[in-house]
């Protein structure tokens, strides 16, 4: 396990990109930072000494490694991640922010149910082992291929025949000729918490998830007209 030098101060690992904005917005609300940081600044450090806070700005898969090892006491991170690294950190808390589905997307025209039954069919995806246990859950035999972005455009350049990937409005698959037809699961972001942190420093790991339980809540859907 990494040492975690910080001071006394509770360390948390935040994840560039779409959770980040949101995961601030809770914290500040819930008086866990004093002001608001940026994922866009060269200064990937934070120390809020008047919430005893420490924030690590980190890329998205790192944040359960960084945990997991001992570096943060905590982090926030999107649960289609956890399901992906299957790390040995405890998740406490469902934050309801972030969400999105990671779906199965095939070329327009075509149809997942034909593909589906195709010898040699190649899958396309950043997430190879959630494809690869689904797959093999519904009897479905493919290559997995794992790329690390525009996974996209792959079904165009003969790369694969289909895509698993994350949507939010699906815009993306749809500009590129692709067309979301099976959902495998839904995902919001989760608080996660180092084993060991948990029992060193329980009350005040305790004391952080209550506050931000306290202003994450499930979103209520509208009734349908």
């Amino acid at each position: 396990m990494s040492e975690n030098n910080n001071g006394g101060l509770l360390t948390l690992a935040l994840p560039k990109g779409r959770i980040f904005t949101t995961a601030v917005e809770r914290l500040l609300e819930a008086g866990l930072l004093s002001k608001t940081i940026s994922d866009k600044s060269r200064l990937l450090i934070h120390e809020d000494k008047k919430t005893g806070v420490r924030v690590l700005i980190l890329r998205n898969y790192d944040v359960p490694t960084y945990v997991e090892r001992g570096a943060a006491d905590l982090g926030v991170i999107g649960k289609d991640v956890l399901l992906e690294q299957n790390r040995e950190v405890y998740e406490p808390l469902d934050l309801h922010f972030a969400p999105c589905r990671l779906m199965i997307a095939v070329p327009e025209g075509q149809s997942w149910e034909g593909l589906s039954r195709k010898m040699n069919l190649r899958i396309a995806t950043k997430f190879p082992g959630i494809t690869a246990r689904y797959l093999e859950s519904q009897g479905i035999q493919a290559q997995t291929i794992h790329l690390y972005g525009n996974v996209e455009i792959a079904p165009a350049t003969g790369v694969a025949d289909a895509v698993v990937d994350l949507v939010d409005t699906g815009g993306t698959l749809v500009a590129n000729g692709l067309v979301p037809v099976l959902e495998i699961f839904s995902a919001t972001a989760r608080l996660i918490v180092n084993r060991a942190s948990l029992k060193t420093r329980h009350d005040r790991v305790s004391a952080f998830t209550a506050a931000m339980k306290k202003v994450c809540k499930p979103t209520k859907k509208k009734a349908a007209k």
